[in-house]
């Protein structure tokens, strides 16, 4: 950090409103704030005492830019464009591209029940949600389905299946069924979800007691076994008796360095989720809490009621949320508050020591690498490949940063090399760095490759090609007779022993697990991809839809195959037809 030239730019930033973005030395952003007043914020990070993680952060910035707002909201919009934009690693905590996932009711003449995740394509549909627990919308759709034979095929078919006999359908398909059935099943399914499950229990024990009284066991057991589905889908920690709509309560509490936010997500008086995040804090508590409320409703729905604590200003989140705030000081909604800052510590103190210890444990394994390494060995880049006997050879390419695994930079490779390994190696290396120059985007410190010496002189071949082999630096993992990892090697074939018990060996591990994992997994796609594909994939004119047209035309190849001209010709244009049908009918 160029000391002089930092004071001289403090010096000039303006006292207003905005965002400020600071870099490292390759010129990426590693933070996005927003301030009230830039000087007096971004000062802060350069004068005083700070904890550790702060301290760390502050060694890595070599440059600042800001940008000034006419408003404090207009530099929260900002930042959480910039975060979007760059992902930077000391913002990309609160990032969670996930949404909740929904159980939807289709609005069609003979209905399904599904899990979906987004509410805008079919409008039309109904919804019931939002689960935060995946498997337990899952289960709960099961159990549904047990209950309220809705129609389970996507393509209705001409003939009942497997779901009729097993009475967990009505068969639609082939008998006629009147439309209030459905509409009674999905008056009794709301009933269901927004927890009124009396109904359907007590039928469900009588229909128990009847089977076991007729010596019914085995059906019994299976009324039995449904009602326990019940208890367990439903939750019964039930609040205090408000329906009034949906409320999301959300507190901070920030202590030793990390943040802690919990939140209590009530619907219809029941507490359907609890939210909780503990990360480090590297800037303001209050201003990562109001950007982490903003990022969170970019990719969860918004509540009817959002409840926060009483002494902070919301002004800024009101504009930009669009969501009613409350902020109470007695009654139900200060419980709640209670209740979410009471877990919110009891969550720090228990999980702080394991956060604390993992962050050390890493830490000091980065540190063993560099000392081996002797240069720094912040940002690695870790390749594998795969393949049978040459066929589907492919290459992964795993990227982790301080230790930690950056999903985003990871790349997946088809391989045109064969059998041999150094070539495949050298391949992949090429294609990669050759991007990255072309690209002019970062280059790694170091290279780890996953196959010894062979594999370290084949990425050193290209590296001098391409004129790199002096900015980065190549290591690979050397593995023992059971090809678990017992040490690395340098460029020279120099071994160098790690200890199975450091926390070097477990952060290898970890590393040499993972790429593995994504060229295994990218070879078996491929692979399953080959053995499902059809010999209509040959012929000229058909592709993924007109293949998908045909085969639900005729219910499958075999029928198809059986079809005349004629009846193709009905489906797609005549000259396609006639390629298929001969493609279908030609001899060996």
């Amino acid at each position: 950090m160029d000391k002089d030239y930092i004071k001289a730019k403090l010096l000039n930033l303006p006292e207003e409103p905005g965002s400020y973005q600071m870099k490292d030395c390759h010129g990426e952003i590693i933070y996005v704030g927003k301030a009230k007043n830039l000087h007096a914020r971004v000062n802060q990070y350069f004068t005083g005492a700070h904890d550790f993680k702060t301290t760390k952060m502050v060694s890595e910035i070599e440059d600042f830019d800001f940008i000034v707002t006419r408003s404090e909201k207009e530099a929260l919009v900002l930042e959480i464009n910039l975060i979007k934009k760059h992902r930077p690693k000391y913002n990309i905590m609160f990032i969670d591209d996930s949404t909740y996932p929904y159980i939807k009711l289709t609005k069609e003449t003979y209905p399904r029940l599904v899990i979906a995740r987004d509410t805008k394509k079919d409008r039309k549909a109904k919804y019931f949600g939002p689960f935060p627990n995946p498997s337990a919308a899952k289960d709960t759709l099961k159990l549904l389905n047990q209950l309220y034979p809705f129609r389970r095929c996507v393509h209705m078919p001409s003939k009942v299946c497997l779901y009729y006999h097993m009475h967990l359908c009505l068969g639609p398909c082939e008998y006629k069924i009147e439309e209030n059935v459905y509409e009674q099943m999905a008056e009794q399914v709301t009933k269901f979800l927004n927890g009124d499950t009396k109904e359907v229990a007590d039928d469900l024990r009588k229909k128990m007691f009847a089977a076991s009284e007729a010596m019914e066991y085995e059906k019994a057991n299976e009324y039995k076994n449904t009602l326990l589905a019940i208890d367990k889908v439903i939750d019964k920690q039930m609040i205090e008796v408000d329906r009034r709509g949906s409320k999301d309560a959300f507190v901070y509490y920030s202590d030793r360095g990390y943040l802690a936010i919990q939140g209590f997500l009530v619907r219809n008086g029941t507490v359907l989720s609890k939210e909780f995040q503990l990360q480090p804090l590297y800037g303001d508590a209050l201003e990562a809490f109001q950007t982490f409320l903003v990022q969170y409703y970019e990719t969860h729905p918004k509540c009817n009621e959002l409840v926060l604590p009483y002494d902070m200003d919301v002004s800024d989140l009101q504009e930009v949320l669009d969501v009613k705030i409350f902020q109470p000081q007695r009654g139900y909604r200060k419980q709640l508050i209670d209740m979410c800052l009471e877990n919110a510590k009891q969550q720090l103190d228990l999980k702080f020591d394991v956060v604390e210890h993992q962050y050390e444990k890493t830490q000091e394994a980065m540190e063993q690498l560099e000392a081996i390494a002797q240069v720094p060995f912040r940002r690695i880049e870790l390749f594998d490949n795969s393949h049978i006997s040459g066929a589907f050879t492919v290459a992964a390419l795993v990227v982790y940063e301080d230790g930690k695994p950056v999903k985003k930079d990871y790349r997946k490779y088809k391989l045109h090399t064969k059998n041999s390994d150094f070539d495949s190696m050298k391949e992949v290396v090429y294609r990669r760095y050759s991007r990255l120059l072309e690209e002019q985007s970062r280059l790694p410190d170091g290279i780890l490759v996953d196959g010894g010496f062979v594999q370290i002189e084949a990425t050193l071949q290209i590296l001098e090609e391409l004129g790199l082999k002096d900015k980065i630096k190549v290591m690979g993992l050397v593995k023992d007779d059971h090809h678990n990892t017992r040490g690395l090697m340098d460029e020279w074939g120099e071994e160098f022993d790690i200890a199975k018990d450091s926390n070097l060996f477990f952060l290898l591990t970890r590393m040499q697990d993972e790429v593995h994992k994504q060229a295994i997994t990218f070879h078996r796609l491929l692979r399953r991809k080959a053995q499902t594909k059809s010999i209509l994939d040959e012929v000229e004119g058909v592709g993924p839809k007109r293949k998908k047209q045909l085969i639900n035309a005729f219910h499958g190849f075999t029928g198809l195959k059986n079809a005349s001209l004629e009846e193709i010709k009905q489906v797609v244009p005549e000259d396609v037809a006639i390629r298929v049908y001969d493609v279908l009918h030609e001899e060996s």
